[in-house]
């Protein structure tokens, strides 16, 4: 009896429907009108009922109050906070050795990949997956391979996540010995950075993981039982993260081939704390540049809890609770919270679906050109250490 040869693992086109299957509810009018009323509801207890119970009613007052040039320079952040996000995406994404690919992934097609990411994100789930998703299978669309798109994927979270975590670990030492003016609580300081130093240590340690892990496991699994073959099975995945670990150091190892990818990283942080900041100089309030930053990226982690709307409520919170533990009065942290929320969440939202549609016509002339046949398809990849040799 013939056995049927399945398609090689890299080459299988799983990146459609399985990755799309959650932005398919923009086609669905019910689902999208109680997302719409989900959002309505978390958006009034927030900007009405938290006030209220925390007696913050006159601030809420003061939203009209705001200095209408400040916010245009909060304006401004955003757009450049839109530019590096691109930036990133297309030096770590979007750098291939593969002309077709390359030609594919072009600063448009950069563009609304990012801004349909963002809106995925900031609408379909918290830490950042409903982006992933929309991402990856964008990706394989252009005609990356599933091992390729994972890897270089991990490589565009590490570089950015890793700023993060390093100016975590950089303000809240420099805050805590005073080196830097500013308030300087423990829970502020010392703690986040501690931990922030154990989970950039432990990026150091993926990065150890052999090149060859995956081949070793299968060679094992040869010889072994069905737990073997499991575990072969399994490595996939670690082989896959630490080949994005391993790239992303390459960026980092060579900054001047890989500026493009370490500014697009820098710059969108920087420019979402330049949000932040020109929020609170909206409403007067003046925080030192080290509790800015701190405050802003310890907020930020509150997007790691469960939200039915990417951090909708959670980030609001830990934003204000943030602050409030840096000695930041509330009057001027309400305000100015919110407003950088109003600013740098909800206002890339409708580019951001608009961008999405405009991916979808990109992708289905993708795939007209695939289906050509007077049109040579891209051939096999190498792995992604050597697609990237031009880094080092």
């Amino acid at each position: 009896m013939a056995v049927e040869t399945p398609p090689a693992p890299d080459t299988q086109d799983d990146g459609g429907a399985s990755g799309m299957e959650h932005m398919d509810l923009l086609h669905d009018r019910r689902r999208l009108l109680t997302l719409a009323l989900v959002l309505l509801v978390l958006v009034a207890a927030i900007y009405v009922l938290v006030p209220r119970i925390l007696g913050l009613d006159d601030t809420v007052a003061r939203l009209g109050e705001a200095n209408t040039w400040w916010i245009v320079v909060a304006v401004g952040f955003n757009l450049l906070a839109f530019a590096a996000y691109v930036a990133l995406f297309k030096g770590v994404l979007g750098g291939t050795d593969d002309n077709r690919l390359r030609g594919r992934l072009d600063t448009r097609a950069s563009y609304e990949i990012t801004m349909a990411g963002l809106a995925a994100t900031r609408i379909f789930s918290a830490a950042g997956a409903g982006g992933i998703a929309l991402t990856y299978w964008a990706l394989r669309k252009a005609g990356l391979g599933r091992r390729s798109s994972g890897s270089r994927m991990v490589a565009f979270l590490v570089l950015m996540y890793a700023v993060y975590l390093a100016a975590l670990v950089v303000f809240g030492v420099l805050l805590r010995t005073g080196v830097l003016p500013g308030s300087a609580p423990a829970g502020g300081t010392i703690v986040p950075a501690a931990v922030a130093g154990v989970l950039l240590a432990g990026l150091g340690l993926v990065a150890l993981l052999p090149g060859d892990l995956e081949r070793r496991l299968k060679s094992y699994a040869c010889r072994r039982g069905r737990a073997a073959r499991l575990a072969a099975r399994m490595a996939t995945v670690p082989a896959t993260v630490a080949d994005g670990v391993r790239c992303a150091l390459q960026y980092v190892r060579h900054p001047r081939r890989g500026a493009l990818a370490i500014g697009g990283a820098v710059g969108f942080w920087a420019a979402n704390i330049g949000i932040l900041w020109a929020s609170f100089e909206a409403f007067g309030g003046h925080v030192a540049l080290a509790v800015l930053v701190q405050g802003f990226f310890i907020g930020m982690a509150a997007n790691l809890v469960p939200s039915p709307a990417g951090g909708v409520g959670a980030v609001d919170a830990g934003m204000l609770a943030a602050f409030v533990l840096f000695g930041i009065p509330g009057e001027q942290v309400f305000p100015a919270v919110l407003a950088y929320r109003v600013i740098a969440f909800w206002l890339p939202i409708p580019p951001g679906v608009v961008a999405y549609f405009q991916l979808r016509n990109t992708v289905h002339a993708w795939e007209e050109e695939d289906h050509d046949p007077d049109r040579v398809t891209a051939g096999g990849e190498a792995p992604v250490a050597a697609t990237l040799q031009k880094v080092k």
